[in-house]
């Protein structure tokens, strides 16, 4: 009789795997993207231009609402392409979570930002895996896109799952597979980008491959959940380091009397042993500014301090505090105090092209001008208002007359519709964080690193 029901149990299981498994590869799948933001949506639409039925779930009444009019609100999704799935019934999005059931694989694609000490905050990825164990029915497969530390999916999301009744791995499967979004690259999309998997057993890593190959190129296996969180932190704490190099580096060049471009420009014609890195006011987006930290949290639970990671995230978030000592250095070289100048802050987002304000050097700039008394405005095409800690913000018309009139002009945000020509010849002072104003000569223009 036991081993009757043993047999039973192994072939219940091997039919509710093929059942999902036939699913991904006809394309009957519902696809639950949870959290359709700048890393949701992307994949909500191009799960649903692959020709599977998606649900996207958010608590943000107007993401819903927008999404089900086709009406894009982020730069790497378009409203026409958006509103083509919509048009076919293909996307649709909800605040309702109990519809968690309909769908035969969920995304889970929601922040994890820092608390205010700077330790990791799982809270919006415990909230929606309590909110899925409610709703788990057998026969699904989950997957955690954001980003986190090393053990979060097995330390975390499996319990929280598995507290509905249900076994991982019999009744559902779970993995983790690293988002890679790179936002407002016109290089690198969700379709050509290789997708990381890593299954809490080797059917979730089977089945989570399957389902990423039906939109992704190339899909790579690892061999546990926690190689591929931790090569998610890995990428991003390798650009943190190498930026904060680079902004060291720029600091001492200014010492020295030496530009930092023309430096960066020789050492980039070696072919073999250096890849090039630029210095900035900062550096910002969900990722890069966070991922150290949550590295470093989850060492100290080992009684391991990531010292050179912890450096290079310190050496990052100094930036903006140079920048504005190097505004007030360059303007009292002129006579001119920072209490009362008039400066204009070009680009708030946090990189260029993009509407993307998330943990932005150039809002920490603003905000460290205005408290040493600078009237302080900004212009930037993608981003309309902001929130700073005195209050909001809206962007100023950018004409010749209003850039005569500033007593400084800071470069935060390089972005390709900018006329660098025009605002040199216009402006008393250019301040340029990002170095785009290379090649272009002038006594008003000073730059980051030179």
């Amino acid at each position: 009789m036991y081993y009757a029901k043993l047999e039973a149990a192994e072939y219940e299981r091997e039919v509710t795997l093929l059942q999902l498994e036939e699913k991904i590869r006809n394309k009957s799948a519902t696809i639950g993207i949870v959290g359709i933001g700048y890393v949701g949506l992307p994949l909500a639409v191009a799960f649903a231009m692959a020709g599977f039925r998606v649900l996207g779930f958010d608590i943000r009444q107007k993401n819903v609402d927008s999404v089900n009019r086709g009406k894009s609100y982020i730069a790497d999704v378009s409203s026409d392409s958006l509103s083509s799935v919509v048009t076919k019934k293909l996307l649709e999005a909800t605040t309702d979570q109990s519809r968690i059931g309909e769908v035969d694989a969920i995304c889970i694609c929601v922040p994890t930002p820092l608390t205010t000490t700077k330790d990791p905050d799982l809270s919006y990825v415990i909230q929606e895996s309590e909110a899925i164990s409610k709703y788990l029915r057998p026969g699904q497969l989950v997957v955690l896109e954001s980003t986190t530390y090393p053990g979060t999916t097995k330390q975390v999301i499996l319990p929280k799952l598995e507290s509905s009744g249900l076994r991982c791995g019999i009744d559902f499967y779970l993995a983790y597979s690293p988002e890679r979004v790179d936002p407002g690259s016109k290089d690198h999309n969700v379709q050509n980008t290789p997708k990381i998997v890593g299954g809490i057993d080797p059917q979730s890593t089977q089945l989570t491959q399957l389902l990423y190959s039906q939109i992704a190129g190339a899909v790579l296996p690892v061999s546990r959940p926690e190689v591929a969180e931790m090569t998610k932190i890995f990428e991003n704490v390798f650009r943190s380091v190498n930026i904060a190099l680079v902004n060291e580096l720029a600091r001492l060049c200014e010492r020295m009397g030496l530009s930092v471009w023309e430096v960066i420009d020789a050492a980039s014609t070696k072919p073999f042993g250096y890849m090039p890195f630029y210095p900035g006011p900062g550096i910002g987006g969900h990722c890069i500014p966070l991922d150290p930290y949550y590295l470093a949290n989850k060492a100290r639970e080992l009684d391991f301090h990531t010292r050179f990671i912890e450096l290079a995230a310190e050496i990052n978030e100094h930036m903006p505090y140079h920048v504005v000592s190097r505004i007030l250095e360059i303007l009292s070289a002129r006579g001119k105090g920072l209490n009362g100048a008039k400066i204009l802050v070009l680009g708030v987002a946090y990189k260029k092209d993009i509407e993307d304000t998330r943990e932005s050097p150039a809002m920490k700039i603003i905000q460290l001008i205005r408290e040493k008394g600078a009237e302080v405005s900004y212009n930037d095409p993608y981003v309309p208002q902001i929130h700073v800690p005195a209050g909001d913000m809206k962007s100023v018309e950018l004409s010749n007359e209003y850039l005569a009139s500033m007593d400084c002009v800071v470069i935060a945000a390089d972005h390709s519709c900018y006329d660098m020509d025009e605002v040199v010849a216009r402006a008393k002072l250019v301040f340029d964080t990002r170095g785009v104003t290379r090649g272009l000569k002038g006594d008003n223009i000073v730059r980051l690193g030179e």
